[in-house]
């Protein structure tokens, strides 16, 4: 899912929900966030009927990394979770590589 493809309030909500990660962090709880193994994380959003997550993780105590986003109607797929694992590792690898600062 890429958020610029949502319909507009999707798009806002996912905003918001990120820059609230942003803002605090590992202390994000249910029903806005949860742990679902492995050191994956998943900022929730609901639009109506749809139930959005978008997949995250943490590189250290001020670094959150956003692995990707979808849309689901259960559980979260083992096959995303594990997706998102990979990365995970990929980004631990060259963490200096694939981390960027910015600005809320």
């Amino acid at each position: 899912m890429k958020l610029q493809r949502l319909e507009a309030r999707a798009y806002r909500k996912s905003l918001q929900r990120i820059l609230l990660l942003a803002s605090l962090g590992n202390e994000l709880r249910r029903p806005l966030a949860d742990l679902l193994q492995d050191g994956i994380y998943e900022l929730r959003i609901k639009v109506g009927r749809v139930n959005y997550r978008i997949l995250y993780f943490f590189c250290g105590p001020n670094i959150a990394c956003l692995s990707h986003g979808l849309a689901k109607e259960g559980a979260v797929p083992a096959s995303e979770i594990e997706t998102a694992i990979q990365r995970k590792r990929f980004v631990l690898s060259n963490l200096d590589r694939y981390t960027a600062e910015w600005e809320m």
